[in-house]
């Protein structure tokens, strides 16, 4: 009867292939991670940009975007007191933001101040554009 199983070396060398495969991967993926919070920074402030103009459509109430360099702040027009009010406000972790206005939105889904935001990181930086019709666009930038 031939003896069934591994021996210790055999074992030793599958257990170190695998070790070595799981590290190339861990190491691969790593590098995607400014790639992702990148995607993920370009998604949030279009996706800010778009909840302020549905809500000024929706509220009847003026609504804008401020972006600060790891942020933005969204806010709304209260007429009583003639100042802006925050709605809330986020950080964009692993990105730069860099903003030459702050969009205002009104209930006509039109925009005042109209604005060029730049994302970016050691990955690369896209640029986000509101056009005074309201439309929000992305593109990858040079």
């Amino acid at each position: 009867m031939k003896p069934r199983g591994f021996t210790l070396v055999e074992t030793a060398i599958a257990l170190a292939l695998a070790g070595f495969l799981v590290y190339g991967g861990v190491v691969a993926f790593r590098g995607l991670g400014p790639k992702f919070r990148l995607q993920s920074g370009v998604w949030e402030v279009r996706s800010s940009l778009n909840e302020a103009r549905f809500g000024a459509i929706w509220t009847g109430t003026p609504r804008r975007v401020r972006f600060g360099a790891s942020g933005y702040a969204l806010e709304f027009y209260d007429e009583d007191s003639r100042t802006w009010r925050l709605i809330r406000s986020a950080r964009l972790e692993g990105v730069e933001v860099e903003a030459n206005n702050a969009p205002a939105f009104y209930p006509e889904g039109t925009v005042a101040n109209l604005a060029t935001v730049t994302v970016s990181n050691s990955w690369g930086a896209y640029k986000v554009t509101v056009a005074i019709s309201g439309r929000v666009k992305v593109a990858k930038a040079g």
